[in-house]
């Protein structure tokens, strides 16, 4: 079944590409300055207790910030490959369409609006932390 236009399916595939390259160059940015900001504490740079607490949680959010940019791409990705298949732009939960405008807003989107939500609702938070 197909769910997308091959108009639509095409503007899809060109969005996922062109934020592909965006993630991609956002990641090798970030790595770059994470293995600057490394080298600079190996050096010395770093003048008191302070100051290297800072340029760590610094060092540890823009890693984060890789991570996270590494998972979408994943994302986008796996996006890619479904977009070569005949039911692409069918949730993978339900089945119906997921919808040309929220794939337009996030091309890698895999459910529609309602399974998504749904998802989020039960997956929201976390284990209950235990020692």
């Amino acid at each position: 079944m197909r769910y997308l236009t091959p108009d639509q399916s095409a503007r899809i595939v060109q969005l996922l590409r062109q934020r592909r390259s965006v993630l991609r160059e956002e990641i090798r940015q970030g790595l770059l300055k994470s293995g600057e900001a490394h080298h600079k504490d190996m050096a010395g740079m770093v003048s008191d207790a302070g100051d290297e607490s800072v340029a760590n949680m610094l060092e540890d959010l823009e890693l984060a910030d890789v991570d996270r940019d590494v998972l979408e791409l994943r994302d986008v990705e796996s996006a890619l490959v479904r977009s070569g298949r005949p039911d692409f732009g069918g949730c993978a939960d339900c089945g119906e369409a997921i919808g040309y405008a929220r794939l337009v807003a996030n091309p890698a989107a895999s459910r529609c609006f309602a399974c998504q939500e749904r998802r989020e609702r039960g997956y929201a938070h976390g284990g209950t932390p235990s020692l």
